[in-house]
């Protein structure tokens, strides 16, 4: 079924031309003087992270395999509370948790 109103995509483009060339761009200081001028907030990133968002914890530790587990929230929370109040990354964090399960079974 094709629609008599649709164009043919592999009929004849030969009146096919290209866009006309782009005004060239202002400087960026004038744009940044006349935005000023005219009340314009800038859009420059924010330094810190956003607010709820943890920071992000890149360490050169040596644990190279990923693990990943469903939990809950709360769980969650109180794993990274108590990381960040030692001063462990996660890893380190699940190292402690683990030997003191390791003690307990015993």
């Amino acid at each position: 079924m094709t629609d008599p109103d649709r164009a043919d995509p592999l009929g004849d483009i030969s009146d096919f031309a290209p866009a006309a060339p782009a005004k060239p761009k202002a400087p960026p200081a004038v744009v940044r003087k006349v935005s000023e001028a005219n009340g314009f907030a800038s859009r420059a990133p924010a330094v810190r992270a956003p607010a709820g968002r943890p920071s992000q914890r890149r360490h050169r530790t040596g644990r190279n395999v990923q693990i990943n587990i469903k939990a809950k929230q709360e769980t969650i929370d109180r794993f990274i509370a108590i990381a960040e109040v030692r001063g462990w990354v996660l890893g380190e964090a699940l190292d402690h948790a683990v030997d003191l399960l390791e003690r307990a079974a015993r």
